[in-house]
């Protein structure tokens, strides 16, 4: 996306105006070469959902965590790129409890260092192992967890084993995605 990229949104307290601005000039210049509707793919973003939705010419949705406020009768928690700076604010801004459970990546492991630290390599095995060791501890912290959402765009490839491995439905931005593209499709 011009303008921004992951530093500017995986932060606790992001320079909104600046980022918000980006998104903007984004969905106006997509939504002139003819998108119907936009999508993002970083959690982190859902702090913009409702003001990016006011702004954009077309109808949006920002995040993975949107997830949460569709499914009220779930109890969802979250595994997320980085705990320390997924806030309670960007759980109310797509609708979600802002006391949603969440559990983070281990910030010095393979994951971090790959996605959080620009690395130009991938341990798939490694990062495999920290999300189920992820969702276990979620699963330990809060055993009446029943679906989790992984908010990170980088953590879809390991969701079977996550599956797999805790007996629970996951859900992920690539879900979102698709249920965004119906839902999109059947206004036209």
């Amino acid at each position: 996306m011009d303008g921004i990229g992951p530093a500017d949104a995986v932060v606790a307290h992001p320079d909104r105006p600046r980022v918000l601005a980006a998104l903007r000039a984004n969905a106006e210049a997509l939504a002139a070469d003819g998108a119907v509707g936009l999508g993002t793919s970083c959690g982190f973003l859902a702090l913009y959902q409702e003001d990016l939705a006011a702004v954009s010419p077309v109808p949006v949705a920002t995040s993975a965590l949107l997830h949460i406020a569709k499914r009220p009768h779930r109890r969802i928690g979250v595994i997320t790129a980085s705990a320390k700076n997924l806030t309670p604010a960007h759980f109310e801004a797509v609708g979600a409890p802002g006391d949603t459970p969440v559990v983070g990546m281990p910030e010095g492991g393979s994951f971090a260092g790959t996605f959080l630290g620009n690395g130009l390599t991938l341990d798939r095995e490694a990062v495999e192992r920290e999300v189920v060791v992820a969702g276990r501890d979620l699963l330990e912290r809060y055993p009446d967890v029943d679906t989790v959402v992984l908010e990170c765009t980088n953590l879809p490839p390991y969701r079977q084993a996550l599956e797999h491995a805790l007996g629970r439905p996951v859900l992920d931005v690539l879900d979102l995605l698709k249920d965004f593209y119906r839902e999109v499709s059947a206004r036209r």
